[in-house]
C-alpha cells in the first residue's frame, strides 16, 4: 500500500511540475519533491506525535488535493493523450482553478449544516414525538467547538423531546474535546427527556473510552454501552456497542420485555438491518458512512451496505442513516453535506 501512494503521489507531484514548468515556476527539483512527500506523508507525523498535530491539519486537507487532484490528472491525461493538444500552460490553470472551486465547494458544505425532516407512523400506541438525529460529529481540530455550536443552535431551534448522537462524537481521541471545552456547548442541548449516545468506531481507535464517557457525562450526554433503557415513560432505547467491538451484545439480547413501547436503537455502523428488524426494532438509528463525504466514494459506500443514507422501510422496522454533522479527513463535503435530522414520530394508536 505505500508502495502504491507513494507511486500515486509522484504521478501528481510530476503533473504539477509539467504544469509549473510551463509558467517557468519549477525550482530546485530535490526541495521541491522532498515537500511533495512530506506533505504527502504528514499525517502519519500527526498519528505518531501528539505534538504534531498541524501535520495531521496538512495530511487532511492533503487527502482532499490527493482524491481530486488524482481524478483530474487521469481525466487531462487521457484528453491530451486523445486530443494531442499540448497546451500544458492553459490546461494545467484550468484544473487548478477546477480544484479551487470545488475545495470552495467543498467546505461550505462541510462548515454549513443543513436541518433533514423525516415524518413516520408507528404501528403501536404512543403519542407524537419529536426526535432529534445527528452522528459522525468528529469533534477535534478541525471539527471544533464553532461547528458544535451550530449543532446546538439547529436542534434547539427543533425543540426535541429527544437528542440521539449515534456515534463517533470525537476524532479518534477526546482530549480537543476536552482542552477546547465542548463540553460547555454541549450543556446548551435542550430536549424533554434528554440527550443519548452511543460509540462509534472512532472512539475505540482513540482508545480512551472511559474519559469519554466521563466527559459526555459532564456534557449532560449519557452514553449507552449495548443496554436498554425506558425514557420517560414514551420509548424503550437501545444503544448498542460498534460493531468494531466483537464482544458486543447480539441486539435479540437487548430486547425490551415490554413490547408495548416504541423501540428506538442507535448503533453507529448499519451493517446488518436483518436482525434489528427481525428483533421487532421499530426505528434503527446509524451513520457511519458519511454518504462516501466526498464523490464518487458514495459509489463504495452503497455497494458495502444495504442502506448507506437516508430513510428506508425495512419490513416494519423504519432504518435511517445520517451523512454525519461533522467530517472525517478532509473538512470538505461533495455530494454529501453535514446534517442533522428531525423525525417527527407519530403512532397509529393513541
Amino acid at each position: 500500500m505505500v508502495i502504491i501512494y507513494g507511486a500515486l503521489t509522484t504521478y501528481l507531484g510530476w503533473n504539477l511540475k509539467k504544469w509549473l514548468q510551463s509558467l517557468n515556476l519549477y525550482r530546485w527539483p530535490i526541495i521541491y519533491w522532498s515537500i511533495i512527500y512530506f506533505v504527502a506523508f504528514s499525517v502519519l507525523f500527526g498519528e505518531w506525535f501528539d505534538s504534531l498535530h498541524v501535520f495531521s491539519v496538512i495530511g487532511s486537507y492533503w487527502m482532499f488535493l490527493f482524491e481530486y487532484g488524482l481524478i483530474l490528472c487521469v481525466l487531462v491525461n487521457l484528453f491530451i493523450l486523445l486530443t494531442r493538444i499540448k497546451r500544458t500552460k492553459i490546461v494545467g490553470t484550468i484544473v487548478f482553478s477546477l480544484l479551487i472551486v470545488l475545495f470552495a465547494f467543498g467546505t461550505y458544505n462541510a462548515y454549513s449544516p443543513v436541518v433533514r425532516n423525516l415524518e413516520i407512523t408507528i404501528d403501536k400506541k404512543g403519542e407524537p414525538l419529536r426526535l432529534v438525529v445527528a452522528s459522525d460529529f468528529h469533534l477535534g481540530i478541525l471539527s471544533d467547538k464553532e461547528h458544535l455550536q451550530k449543532f446546538v443552535d439547529l436542534s434547539n431551534e427543533a425543540h426535541p423531546d429527544v437528542v440521539l448522537l449515534v456515534g463517533d462524537l470525537v476524532d479518534d481521541d477526546p482530549i480537543w474535546f476536552v482542552d477546547e471545552g465542548m463540553d460547555d456547548v454541549m450543556k446548551q442541548l435542550k430536549a424533554t427527556y434528554g440527550v443519548y449516545g452511543v460509540l462509534g468506531n472512532h472512539e475505540y481507535y482513540g482508545g480512551k473510552i472511559p474519559l469519554l464517557v466521563e466527559e459526555m457525562k459532564n456534557a449532560n450526554v449519557k452514553i449507552l454501552m449495548d443496554e436498554t433503557i425506558l425514557v420517560g415513560n414514551r420509548f424503550y432505547l437501545t444503544g448498542q456497542e460498534d460493531s468494531v467491538n466483537e464482544n458486543r451484545m447480539k441486539i435479540a439480547d437487548l430486547k425490551p420485555e415490554n413490547g408495548e413501547y416504541p423501540w428506538f436503537v442507535m448503533n453507529h455502523t448499519p451493517n446488518d438491518l436483518e436482525s434489528p428488524s427481525n428483533a421487532g426494532v421499530d426505528l434503527h438509528l446509524s451513520g457511519h458512512t458519511h454518504y462516501g463525504q466526498l464523490w464518487p466514494n458514495n459509489l463504495i459506500t452503497n455497494m458495502i451496505f444495504e442502506l448507506d443514507y437516508g430513510h428506508m422501510l425495512k419490513e416494519r422496522m423504519h432504518a435511517l442513516v445520517s451523512s454525519g454533522f461533522g467530517f472525517w479527513g478532509p473538512p470538505t463535503r461533495i455530494g454529501s453535506r453535514s446534517e442533522l435530522w428531525v423525525i417527527d414520530v407519530t403512532f397509529t394508536k393513541e
